[in-house]
């Protein structure tokens, strides 16, 4: 018999069809699924079964686990340094960095990242990682090794990189492979990674960096393989007024007309920023289901400006939330993503360009859209996966404040009581469950250091 766990007394923020908000509700795990989601009252058959797991939700909100659409792991042993630069003159100070990254410490990097989205209420994550110096090992391995150690669902993106300095491009020459074999090591993560089962706990996806990084027959390439392989197409986009001008430079053309030309619009593909689109962009983005993961904590951090958060949602786009990579992002927290999207919408935007629903709805079954698992996560229904978050919010920080969805997304980010990633707790009271965060802190220290001692 399956594992069976009852979350009772609870205040449920359902994000299904109905956008349902339950009062005392009760939700049950039955093994990896959710079973049911209960009115107070109403008749619960579960509760006499043996060996039922009983969590007092009381005083917590319940939520879908947060999903999050962009990243890069390998950056969580960079943090903080070139604090006070553009994109581009940060990309730049940070390359020669990235070059010392091997195996080993991109595991550790994996580890410290993932544990921390988990406490801070993600279930879901996609990495964008697209930096494969030579002689570094299998860096794919590593992290996806890491994310099956900390428990949290994976979608990783192999990416890459053939545009290198002395054809033009932005990275060194030495941070960048040739078509072929960037091509034949995608096909070969897919064949040996990707699960598309549903509910499945790794699924891997196609990732050429960006336009000024990658040829355009990479990027026509890679859009190819990855219809034929059935997975999914993500890469920047749009983040900068630079990549805007390099775009209309060499191409003669917008970041999203380019990247049209080359077969990169459709429901399977979503970009990463998606900060200057004009009205046409955006009416374009809509009409064909193209996806945006908005990360507003990175876009601020790098001063590469607001993105349209409140035009995109109304014009139907589809978009989730990023934390992007720790080294533009070093609190790393994706609950923060929906803190910050609300109040940049609304500076820009006035006080009802983006609702608190919304910004939960973005972190949660937006996410869970992009990446194209809807279907299975993102929303508290019958059926899907039993990723579940469960937030205490009887602290100072959040008592008083009587609606638990305001208190959510506009206050503190809360603790986190219990959290499940398909019915298996992975956080509890506030500590994570499967790894040793105190070992993989001093680990990130090491690698740090004796990633900063090859570069000096």
């Amino acid at each position: 018999m399956s594992p069976i766990t009852l979350i009772e007394n609870v205040f449920a923020a359902t994000v299904d069809l109905e956008r349902r908000e339950i009062d005392s509700a009760t939700v049950v795990i039955d093994g990896s699924r959710i079973a049911a989601v209960l009115l107070a009252g109403e008749q619960n058959p579960w509760r006499t079964l043996p060996d039922v797991e009983r969590v007092d939700g009381r005083g917590c909100l319940l939520t879908p686990g947060l999903v999050n659409t962009h990243h890069h792991l390998y950056q969580w042993i960079t943090r903080g340094l070139a604090a006070d630069h553009t994109l581009f003159e940060w990309l730049t100070a940070l390359y020669p960095v990235w070059e010392g990254i091997d195996a080993d410490s991109v595991h550790v990097a994996a580890q410290g990242a993932l544990s921390w989205l988990a406490l801070s209420g993600c279930t879901t994550t996609t990495d964008h990682h697209y930096v494969f110096p030579s002689r570094a090992g299998d860096l794919l391995e590593a992290e996806i090794e890491a994310a099956r150690e900390v428990g949290l669902r994976f979608d990783p993106t192999r990416g890459s990189m053939d545009l290198g300095q002395s054809a033009g491009g932005l990275p060194p020459d030495s941070l960048v492979e040739s078509i072929d074999t960037a091509l034949e090591a995608t096909v070969a993560a897919i064949a040996r990674w990707h699960d598309p089962a549903p509910g499945s706990m790794l699924r891997i996806g196609v990732a050429p960096c960006s336009p000024f990084s990658v040829t355009a027959e990479l990027l026509r390439q890679s859009a190819l393989l990855a219809r034929e392989h059935g997975v999914r197409l993500h890469t920047h986009l749009a983040e900068t007024v630079d990549e805007t001008d390099y775009c209309a430079a060499h191409f003669g053309c917008s970041p999203l007309e380019y990247m049209e030309e080359l077969g990169w619009l459709g429901a399977d593909v979503w970009f990463a920023h998606g900060i200057h689109f004009d009205d046409a962009a955006i009416a374009r983005l809509a009409s064909t289901g193209t996806g945006i993961a908005h990360c507003p904590t990175s876009n601020g951090r790098l001063g590469a400006g607001i993105a349209r958060t409140r035009e995109l949602v109304a014009a139907g786009v589809p978009v989730g939330l990023g934390v992007d990579g720790a080294a533009s992002n070093e609190s790393g927290r994706l609950l923060e993503e929906a803190h910050q999207a609300l109040l940049l919408a609304r500076a820009t935007g006035g006080p009802m360009a983006l609702s608190t629903r919304t910004a939960l709805e973005l972190a949660t079954l937006g996410g869970a859209r992009l990446l194209g698992r809807d279907g299975e996560i993102g929303s508290i229904e019958f059926g899907k996966c039993a990723d579940l978050v469960l937030w205490n919010m009887s602290t100072l920080g959040h008592s008083g404040i009587e609606d638990p969805v305001a208190a959510l997304v506009l206050g503190e980010v809360p603790p986190v009581k219990c959290s499940w990633v398909g019915g298996r707790r992975v956080v509890s009271d506030g500590e994570m469950l499967t790894v040793d965060t105190d070992r993989i802190a001093a680990a990130v220290q090491a690698a740090h250091h004796g990633l900063m001692s090859r570069v000096r």
